[in-house]
């Protein structure tokens, strides 16, 4: 790994005294330069009329309201499409909508998104349809609602492809030409756009009198749970709709569901932060969707019941376990075939395993590319009853665009691919078995092609060396909750010179260490996950970390975070 030192993008200014100096180099990194930039303001968000499509899904939205129409919500398996289907159906109540519900589509009997077999299984059939994080690619499925006479709404985020499905609306901010500030919006985070929009418009039509209108901020601990999860990048728009959620959820003011998630997650509620929402609640909710049934995730958001919130975020939790010891162990078989990969030198890899789980093989992808850094996409049957059928989960690297890799292949071989979707470092795929090779071969000949001979090694900016008498727990406390942190907008890691004064092996693969800084002979606790390899660590070595706030029983101590070690 590369340790490479991050530079700031201009000269900070306005900031005063009483911000620490070490938080405004960590701003400046990140293109914040100014007090203004880091105000993480609701009154700041972008306009929801900025986004394209949104008066006319306004206006069916109204009309189906104050209809009194039959609403079908039909939301996604993972944890953007749990919380926006959530916020969909919570937030359609407030509006006045009086028969709404949602339908979430099993991967492994309906396929993805609003698919012509989910909406034949909707029963009694709806007036409208309303997608959430799906529906751009959605050609057939919208053809077959509106031949049954069913009205579609489409909200979602992905990149469109070449055709879009002829539905009544469609409000997505990557849509061609659409002029919203904002293209990094989750799913969750364009639903919510559309019922602030509606709200507006009715309460334009008179439609609360001379009561209160409905306070849609209550819905914002599922907006930022949503974004967190889906890992789409932190922009100035997503930062202040996270920040808002999580302020929401440290008052004590979330819904029983995400409380009872953090609680099974073994986080602290006052104290949580976007990491938790993105390594301990998303996870538990996305394992629903990726071995069973997502409507329990969903379920667990909708429930005001302390009790039956708790015992539903138990089930995720079981399930979630269960999720961690099958993903174990097709890591492990994707690490033993991986030789073969190194053998012939592939770029893009491509792997396949007859055995592996349609649900979990994102994850796979995941671990891979991090320990190649390269494209990577795992390959499942689509189904124990679907052999023929393999269903793909791509992950991509920095400055290769993982969708349009896939485009790119489905034009050199038409039929090919039988469906495609995502975005640039994310995607998902469907594909004959019996053209497993021959998709592998292209893929990597698409890889080699794009990425040339860029080294394929994997870069940890660091923000730089922390002074002596820097690194404390008050500056770790600051850190924590200054921003946001998470995609495209990372936390802070700094790189020091240490003596390891002492080291141990905890549960057989991580590394427990105590670290000294020469300069003022201050000692550390430090910690290093799943980076034992049997070798002890140099006794003089540079350590790339996050300053991190360890709760043990109630007492808060200082912990470097390891995430990189090198021999000085």
């Amino acid at each position: 790994m590369e340790l490479r030192r991050r530079e700031a993008k201009g000269r900070p200014q306005g900031w005063g005294s009483d911000v620490h100096p070490v938080l405004q180099a960590v701003y400046a990194a990140r293109g914040v330069l100014s007090p203004e930039q880091a105000e993480h303001r609701l009154a700041r968000l972008a306009a929801p009329q900025a986004l394209g499509g949104m008066d006319r899904a306004v206006a069916l939205l109204v009309e189906a309201i104050r209809s009194r129409w039959s609403i079908v919500v039909a939301g996604d398996y993972d944890c953007d499409g749990a919380t926006g289907t959530a916020v969909a159906l919570r937030g359609l109540r407030l509006l006045g909508a009086t028969d709404v519900r949602y339908a979430i589509p099993n991967r492994f009997v309906h396929g993805y998104g609003l698919s012509a077999a989910l909406v034949e299984s909707l029963q009694p059939t709806p007036q409208l349809v309303i997608t959430v994080d799906n529906g751009v690619a959605s050609v057939e499925g919208v053809a077959a609602a509106k031949a049954r006479g069913i009205r579609v709404l489409v909200t979602d985020h992905h990149l469109p492809g070449e055709r879009l499905p002829d539905a009544d609306a469609m409000v997505n901010p990557n849509l061609p030409g659409d002029g919203f500030p904002s293209k990094a919006l989750a799913g969750v985070g364009v639903m919510f756009y559309l019922l602030l929009a509606t709200r507006a418009a009715l309460r334009g039509q008179g439609a609360f009198g001379d009561g209160a209108e409905p306070d849609l901020s209550v819905l914002l601990d599922l907006v930022a749970l949503g974004t967190v999860a889906d890992l789409v990048p932190l922009d100035f728009n997503n930062r202040v709709l996270v920040e808002a959620g999580l302020k929401r959820i440290r008052a004590g003011r979330a819904c029983a569901g995400i409380t009872a998630l953090i609680e099974a997650g073994k986080r602290g509620v006052a104290t949580v932060c976007a990491s938790d929402l993105g390594y301990a609640v998303g996870p538990r909710l996305n394992a629903a969707g990726r071995l069973e049934d997502m409507s329990l995730g969903v379920e667990c958001l909708l429930t005001d019941d302390p009790s039956r919130a708790m015992h539903l975020a138990a089930e995720l939790d079981r399930i979630n376990r269960e999720r961690r010891d099958l993903q174990a162990s097709m890591v492990a078989e994707a690490e033993q075939m991986v030789g073969a990969a190194h053998a012939t030198d592939a770029v893009g890899v491509a792997l396949f395993e007859p055995s592996w789980h349609a649900g979990v093989v994102g994850l796979v992808a995941s671990k891979l590319k991090e320990r190649l850094h390269r494209p990577v996409i795992a390959f499942a049957p689509a189904s124990e009853d679907e052999t023929e059928v393999l269903r793909g989960s791509a992950r991509s690297i920095a400055g290769f665009h993982i969708r349009d890799a896939l485009a790119a292949i489905d034009a050199r071989q038409p039929g090919l691919v039988e469906r495609f979707g995502g975005h640039a470092m994310a995607a998902g795929l469907s594909l004959r078995a019996e053209d497993f090779e021959r998709f592998a071969g292209a893929f990597d000949a698409v890889a080699r092609e794009w990425l040339g001979d860029r080294p394929l090694q994997a870069v940890l900016d660091s923000d730089g060396e922390l002074g002596p008498g820097q690194l404390d727990l008050d500056l770790a406390r600051l850190l924590r909750h200054a921003a946001p942190w998470g995609q495209a907008f990372p936390e802070p890691v700094f790189d020091n010179v240490f003596e390891c004064r002492s080291w141990r092996v905890m549960a057989e693969k991580h590394l427990k260490l105590q670290l000294r800084d020469p300069r003022d002979g201050q000692v550390y606790e430090a910690v290093m996950f799943n980076a034992y390899t049997g070798e002890a660590p140099p006794p003089v070595l540079r350590a790339a970390y996050e300053l991190a706030v360890n709760d043990w029983q109630g007492r808060e101590s200082l912990q470097l975070l390891l995430r990189h070690i090198e021999a000085v």
